[in-house]
Order: structure tokens, then C-alpha cells, then sequence
């Protein structure tokens, strides 16, 4: 049975996060190196030296790479405080991709490949990408459908082929590349190869205009260019990249949960003091039931999507396959807390929709939540195959 308590360490790790975020990053919250494309870089590396200053940077990564080590339910307790500031999760250095970059090198990188990545990447030294998602008819919510290729070429890997929406590709210092490999003619499968940045061979044609703006780098269409890579640059082993990406992909569903969950948070704490203060036909907003029921309603999604996620992350503590956990976490939070966030703008009104508070923007994030990381509909067809009756 889950234990829903916090532990002593919990609770500091909680306070010291909610502080921390109250303190020190609310305050950058209005501050002009913010872009429809994220953060800079030099906003993101002050607010690293402030986390790392409240020893609290990279929270998920081994102490031996200078993080905290915490496990997954320590995750959920401060990504959660993290969250509650878009600016949070950056930080802290727990934003996707590099959250979820750290987790796979970690599980799957070589020595040497965490010295030389793992390392300055744990440190916010700097940023890294996740080169696996193409434009039709490429890979995308099917990996198998992938066009860029890798083809052997003596010690070296020659990579050609298109991804798009590579987040954090623009200004990124290390690139992890997902190709369909071929050896002397022969399909061996999907290998993840590693690159530093810059590099001959990989051309960042241009940032993407999205719904959301929250990842430094933003969104990226990128063109690998017979990109040499040398063979000891293969993360892992050739043809493996597909289990190694699930090693990345589980967890990154759940940590992804994690983050949103106080970003809807805040903005339902923003609609209830707006509801509180603002008053309507005679009295305050709260007490109207058309909008107390759907703050109500918020109670309810916020705590559902919490449980959920704990339950996910207590399965991964246990050292078992979270696969089915988590398409049923990213499901079910994501669209809960698109409710938490749609109720939110309805019960601000014409301020709703206006960016005079976090609540719009909010809305946008979420949204966007929806589709990264596998679209519900993808995580309901995997998970409805596993229901069907073998003939």
C-alpha cells in the first residue's frame, strides 16, 4: 500500500523548493530575455547559479554528477514546486529535454560519455536536444516510420535526413540523434548517436512559432547534412536505440505530469483570489455556483492527476516496467489539468484572456501538453492493444 505522507525529508524537500521558487524566481517572472522561443540562455544560466546556490539544481540527476539523486517520488514532490513558476523547471534544470536527456545518459551512457556530456550537462554548463521527431512521412507519434538514415562508413557513421521539432536545438551544446542505421546494406535498426554542437553536417534552418514558449532553444527544424559521427560516439549499442529511447520516454511522460501539475495550480490559485475578490451581481464570483463548482471541479482534477502521478512514480521506484503507468498518467493529468486551466480562463472572464496574469499562458502550455510526449490517442490505441484478446 502507497504511504501519501510525506517523509521528513519530503517535506523539507517541499518547503525548500516552494521557497526557493517564491523567493528567488517569481521575481524573473516579468524579465525582458523571455521570448515567444523561451528563455535565453543567459537567463537560464543566472537562474541555474541561483538553484545551484539553494543546492537545488538538477535534482534528479546522482550526486556524483552534482545533483541530488532524488527518487522518483521526491521528483514528483519538488518538479511539482518547480512547476508553479513557468521559470521553475528551468532553474532548477529539470525542463524538458534536458530532464529527460540526463535520465537516459545516466541509465546508458558509457564512462567516457558521461564525462564528457553527462557531466557539464548536469552542471547547466550546457544544453542538450533530442533529435528523434520528423515531418511527414517520417517518424512521429510511429518511431518505426523513420527516414534519417546512418551508414557505415569505416570507423565512422555518415547521418543525412530531417527532424523537426527539436527542442532546445538552437544554442544546445550536445545533440542526441535517433537514425535508422544501415551496415553493408543491411537495416540493424535505430541507433542513437551523440554529437556536440556545433558541428559540420548539422544545420538548425529555423525556430518554430508554437503554442507554447517555455523550453530555452525552442523548437527546431534541423538538417543533418552527411553529419560524420565516429563509432565511439554510439550511445549504447547499434540497433538498440528504440529501447534506449523508452528508458528516456517513460519517466519523461511522468516528470512532464509532474511539472504541469503546479503550473495548473497556480492558475487555479489565481482564479480563486480573483473569485474571491471580484463581485457580481451582489456578491463575490465564489459565490455564484456556476463558478465555486468549477473551482470545485479543479479541487477534484488537481487531486486525481497528484495521485496518479505518485502512483507512477512508486511503480518506478520499484525498479518495475512503467510503460502502462505512465500512457495512463500522461493521459489522464494532461487532459485533467487542461480542464483545471480551460475552467481557470472562464472564471477570470475577459482578464482570462488577456496576459494581465500567468492564466493565458498557462492555458497555451497545457494545451500544447496534450501532443508532446505522445497525443492521448496514441497512448489509448497502445494502451487498448493490450486489452485485445489473442486468437
Amino acid at each position: 500500500m502507497i504511504d501519501f505522507s510525506l517523509t521528513p525529508r519530503e517535506q523539507d524537500l517541499q518547503d525548500r523548493t516552494r521557497a526557493f521558487i517564491k523567493n528567488a524566481v517569481l521575481p524573473f517572472e516579468k524579465d525582458a530575455r523571455q521570448s515567444p522561443h523561451g528563455p535565453s540562455d543567459a537567463l537560464r544560466r543566472e537562474l541555474n547559479a541561483l538553484a545551484k546556490q539553494a543546492g537545488l539544481l538538477s535534482p534528479q540527476c546522482d550526486p556524483h554528477w552534482g545533483g541530488l539523486g532524488l527518487t522518483h517520488r521526491e521528483r514528483a514532490i519538488v518538479f511539482e514546486e518547480a512547476g508553479y513558476s513557468l521559470l521553475g523547471p528551468i532553474a532548477l534544470h529539470c525542463m524538458a529535454p534536458d530532464e529527460g536527456n540526463m535520465h537516459m545518459l545516466e541509465a546508458v551512457a558509457s564512462d567516457a560519455h558521461k564525462q564528457r556530456w553527462l557531466k557539464p550537462l548536469a552542471a547547466g554548463d550546457i544544453r542538450s536536444c533530442f533529435a528523434m521527431t520528423e515531418q511527414p512521412p517520417g517518424a512521429g507519434s510511429d518511431p518505426s516510420a523513420m527516414t534519417t538514415t546512418a551508414v557505415a562508413d569505416g570507423d565512422h557513421f555518415v547521418i543525412n535526413g530531417e527532424k523537426w521539432l527539436i527542442t532546445g536545438a538552437n544554442g544546445a551544446g550536445v545533440m542526441i540523434i535517433m537514425a535508422r542505421t544501415l551496415v553493408d546494406g543491411q537495416d540493424r535498426g535505430a541507433t542513437i548517436f551523440m554529437s556536440d554542437l556545433p558541428a559540420d553536417g548539422i544545420v538548425v534552418d529555423r525556430t518554430i512559432d508554437t503554442i507554447e514558449e517555455s523550453m530555452t532553444g525552442g523548437h527546431c527544424v534541423v538538417r543533418f547534412e552527411d553529419l560524420r559521427v565516429h563509432c565511439d560516439d554510439v550511445l549504447g549499442e547499434v540497433g538498440r536505440g528504440f529501447r534506449y529511447a523508452q528508458v528516456r520516454l517513460a519517466p519523461a511522460r511522468l516528470t512532464h505530469c509532474m511539472r504541469w501539475l503546479g503550473a495548473a495550480r497556480r492558475a487555479h490559485d489565481i482564479a480563486v483570489d480573483y473569485a474571491n475578490r471580484r463581485k457580481a451581481f451582489g456578491k463575490a464570483l465564489i459565490e455564484h455556483e456556476g463558478v465555486g463548482f468549477q473551482l470545485a471541479d479543479n479541487l477534484i482534477d488537481l487531486h486525481l492527476s497528484r495521485l496518479a502521478v505518485w502512483h507512477c512514480a512508486w511503480v518506478l521506484d520499484q525498479g518495475r516496467d512503467a510503460r502502462i503507468e505512465s500512457s495512463v498518467a500522461k493521459v489522464a493529468v494532461s487532459e485533467a489539468l487542461f480542464r483545471v486551466a480551460d475552467r481557470c480562463v472562464q472564471v477570470l472572464g475577459g482578464l482570462g484572456v488577456t496576459g494581465d496574469t500567468l492564466v493565458e499562458r498557462i492555458f497555451r502550455e497545457i494545451r500544447a501538453f496534450r501532443i508532446y510526449d505522445g497525443p492521448s490517442e496514441v497512448h489509448r490505441w497502445s494502451l487498448a492493444r493490450g486489452l485485445a484478446v489473442k486468437a
